[in-house]
């Protein structure tokens, strides 16, 4: 093959992965505009649904969050939500964030002890935006030697529903659903988008049971799955049998051991009475 041969098929193979490349991005911005942008309005109307109604019940769900060095913090949702939408030729984004207070009569009252307890409690609480730290003893010159702790101010909780025709997917973040100052993000497929990822979003954002962050498993992987499983439970079983007959065949060699023993015990005594035998033969023949 020669040399413009070469260059040809590098020139072929080039080409075909640049029309895979089109192909694949037409694709994603075929999807963001049938599928994700129709559906990110569908979100924001539900979600605008969702607080309105939220607001008006206002249900009263407190929960906590631990925070090391002081204790659980117990917030209440203030069901005042905060929703917007930002629309682009080719993305859209929605915003919700909505604020909790603490509720500080729930929380511990605590006393800290010593300077570098305090500057640790202090440090989370400024990460935060949290107060209620009252210093009660301070040293000569002036750093703190003892406080009183009892949480209060208020945490935001936010989310952010992001689509693109770039990526073609939609991603979704949540700051501080779970636990104080993380983040939880998930992508969603243009298939994945429906009214049911809706609610669940919803469930989530409410607080109620929901499985948003539980990943479904193919059946596929069930099955995998299910053969380790028994593949583990034959290996263990079939290392209990090797296991146990090493032990069988250990006391075996014991016992045959143990009787070689006594039998080697009892022809040396054979071979000593014939000897003694044979000796006082030899006796007799003298006298």
């Amino acid at each position: 093959m020669g040399l413009l041969d070469d260059l040809e098929q590098e020139a072929q193979r080039r080409k075909a992965g640049v029309d895979d490349q089109d192909r694949a991005k037409q694709e994603r911005e075929a999807a963001y505009r049938t599928q994700l942008e129709p559906g990110m309005a569908a979100l924001h109307e539900y979600l605008s649904k969702l607080t309105q109604n939220l607001a008006f019940i206002k249900p009263k769900k407190p929960f906590r969050y631990a925070l090391p060095g002081y204790g659980d913090l117990v917030l209440q949702v203030e069901h005042e939500y905060d929703l917007k939408i930002q629309s682009q030729p080719a993305s859209k984004e929605i915003k919700l964030s909505f604020p909790c207070p603490i509720q500080t009569e729930e929380c511990p009252n605590v006393e800290v002890i010593g300077s570098t307890k305090i500057k640790t409690v202090a440090g989370a609480f400024q990460r935060f935006h949290i107060g209620g730290i009252t210093v009660t003893k301070k040293d000569g010159n002036g750093e703190a030697l003892a406080a009183n702790v009892r949480a209060r101010g208020r945490v935001v909780l936010s989310a952010v529903f992001s689509a693109d025709a770039d990526s073609g997917v939609v991603r979704l973040q949540f700051a501080n659903f779970d636990q104080l100052g993380g983040q939880q993000t998930k992508t969603i497929t243009p298939d994945q988008f429906n009214e049911a990822l809706y609610d669940e979003i919803g469930r989530y954002i409410a607080r109620e049971p929901n499985n948003l962050f539980r990943e479904a498993l193919s059946d596929d992987y069930r099955k995998q799955l299910r053969t380790k499983v028994q593949q583990e439970e034959m290996k263990r079983r079939w290392e209990a049998q090797m296991a146990q007959r090493q032990r069988d065949e250990l006391a075996e060699m014991e016992r045959q051991q143990g009787l070689a023993g006594k039998l080697t015990k009892v022809v040396d005594q054979v071979k000593v009475g014939s000897l003694f035998d044979k000796l006082r033969g030899l006796v007799k023949k003298d006298k």
